[in-house]
């Protein structure tokens, strides 16, 4: 014999309850197959930045279709060279820092730079699925697979820029190898044409003897001062670069010690 009970008010509720919390779980797990694997975008931790890579890029900056990038619903007669570009990543990654900054700087688009094809393909991917799963939130970050070191004033005009990173570079230990590092003495005067006066440029790294080359370098540049700790406070940047990046991440799991400086545009020759 089967005797049949009425669920009180008290059960109905956790039963619906739960009923909600697998689902949001089951969202969720399929948002994250959605992303893509990093298993299948193995690339070479390193690259020679001084080696003649082809790369597509544009004449100039206003003869680059920024709509490639970024998904609108604007108009699409938006002028192709419209300097919405605020932030620049040099050498992106995996592009973590693009997540990370998407949510605090909603108003603002950013661009993540990098060299290696494999890694530049999963960032892009990446974004597009974050931008499928969160509609709205990720649909000002991209990336572009190419050479900062040659090109940057390919995209970007002059003072267009109010913030550039530089997180983790590779430390190109070896002497012969510093002039691959990615700030250089000629170099800084191409950072400086991008950013605005007043626009930020942030370095940080594992190593300190690298830590203090980027810091020598570009405070010897007549267009950059070193910000102190107390101007830096404020920035809601400087939280999210300690552990927004796979590196920084890695950093902090084996307890190691990161060098972080930023650095402000000034009124200079440039």
């Amino acid at each position: 014999q089967i005797q049949l009970t009425r669920s009180s008010p008290c059960e109905l509720g956790c039963e619906m309850e739960n009923n909600l919390i697998n689902r949001k779980c089951q969202t969720e797990r399929n948002s994250q197959a959605m992303l893509p694997r990093k298993k299948f975008f193995r690339a070479r931790a390193h690259c020679n930045p001084l080696s003649d890579s082809q790369f597509s890029v544009p004449l100039r900056p206003d003869k680059y279709d920024w709509r490639m990038q970024y998904p609108t619903n604007e108009d699409s007669t938006r002028r192709l060279s419209d300097p919405q570009v605020k932030f620049v990543d040099v050498g992106c990654g995996f592009g973590g820092l693009l997540v990370k900054i998407a949510p605090v700087f909603p108003e603002h688009f950013a661009i993540g730079f990098e060299i290696r094809d494999k890694v530049s393909q999963y960032v892009k991917e990446r974004c597009k699925a974050l931008r499928k799963c969160n509609h709205g939130l990720y649909e000002k970050i991209s990336c572009i697979r190419t050479n900062s070191m040659k090109f940057l004033p390919n995209y970007f005009r002059k003072g267009q820029l109010s913030k550039l990173f530089f997180l983790f570079p590779d430390p190109h230990f070896k002497t012969a190898n510093h002039r691959r590092r990615i700030i250089q003495r000629n170099l800084l005067a191409e950072y400086a044409y991008a950013l605005h006066n007043g626009g930020l440029l942030y370095t940080i790294t594992d190593v300190e003897e690298l830590g203090s080359w980027m810091a020598d370098k570009i405070s010897a540049h007549p267009c950059f001062r070193q910000l102190n700790s107390d101007e830096i406070q404020n920035d809601q940047v400087v939280p999210i670069l300690f552990t927004g990046t796979e590196e920084g991440t890695k950093v902090k799991r084996n307890e190691g010690t990161t060098y972080l400086r930023v650095f402000k545009r000034v009124t200079g020759p440039i």
